[in-house]
């Protein structure tokens, strides 16, 4: 999925919107977005968004709940399974041990509410706490239920104790570059999907074009959004464009012409096996975006 559009879990008015929203995917939050004291309100209406949801579904409406480390994250768990949201975002998990406990929690309330197993997948923020950056290489230990994993770098400079996370030109500093890096290496290792943070300046549409061009070339699958406004920027810059696919559909025809034999080429430039890869990767993406 490209877009993953934020949508804070007490805000009525923001949830009244959600049939209307063209993002990939919405997260009602129930962490950053929502103040200590509305918590218990935000979890009644976020259940009541999603028994409210009508079949078939459009977007995928996932859930993030607060830190496993508080006392919030069972409550939120045991208000919204009920509701069967498409997937749970946990923040600021430390080790593949807080991974494996919501594994365990989420089959429990699976079985208590008669939904199939595995039925509910999970995305991690990775990077939020510095404990954290030493697990993103183990993440195939957390099980089949993970299927992304995104990054922040706010709550990382808090566990740092860093006063800023940028440099005067607005470029991530080298432990923040690194957290990204490491983000992208450990979803690749886990074979999961990588997801870039957010984009804060909302107003900015060419600053984050330029920001999902980078992610994207990188090797991010798509980003989170935090206005509706970013989602048609995100999308489109994480949409293969035709070119692209033009290119991939001849890699991929080349190569089942090809006898096996001798090298294989396309318009003067040899082919191997990680451009085959490539192909394949970019006409998915596209036949995703598409549906």
């Amino acid at each position: 999925m490209r877009s993953w559009l934020f949508i804070p879990g007490d805000s009525e008015r923001k949830l009244a919107k959600l049939d209307a929203l063209e993002s990939d995917a919405v997260i009602l939050d129930l962490e950053d977005a929502v103040l200590p004291e509305a918590k218990t309100v935000a979890r009644k209406r976020v259940r009541e968004a999603l028994d409210a949801r009508p079949t078939p579904r459009a977007a995928p409406v996932w859930v993030r709940i607060n830190p496993l480390d508080g006392p919030l994250a069972l409550a939120d768990l045991a208000a919204v399974v009920g509701g069967r949201p498409d997937g749970i975002m946990l923040p600021k998990f430390r080790t593949v041990a807080d991974l494996q406990r919501l594994d365990a929690a989420l089959a429990a309330l699976e079985a208590r509410e008669g939904l199939a197993e595995n039925s509910i997948p999970m995305v991690a923020v990775g990077t939020e706490t510095a404990r954290s950056l030493f697990e993103l290489g183990t993440l195939d230990a957390a099980g089949p239920r993970l299927q992304g994993l995104t990054w922040g770098a706010e709550d990382l400079a808090v566990d740092l104790g860093a006063a800023r996370n940028r440099d005067s030109k607005g470029e991530w500093l080298p432990t923040y570059q690194l957290a990204r890096s490491l983000v992208l290496a450990g979803a690749a290792a886990a074979g999961i999907q990588a997801i870039d943070t957010v984009y804060t300046d909302f107003r900015d549409r060419e600053g984050l074009r330029e920001s999902c061009r980078r992610a994207r070339a990188d090797g991010f699958a798509g980003k989170l959004a935090i206005h509706p406004d970013q989602v048609s920027v995100i999308n489109e810059a994480f949409t293969p464009g035709d070119d692209e696919v033009e290119w991939a559909r001849a890699v991929i025809a080349v190569f089942a012409e090809g006898s096996g034999d001798g090298a294989l080429s396309l318009h003067g430039k040899l082919l191997d096996a990680p451009h085959l890869k490539q192909a394949q990767r970019i006409l998915a993406q596209a036949a995703q975006s598409a549906r």
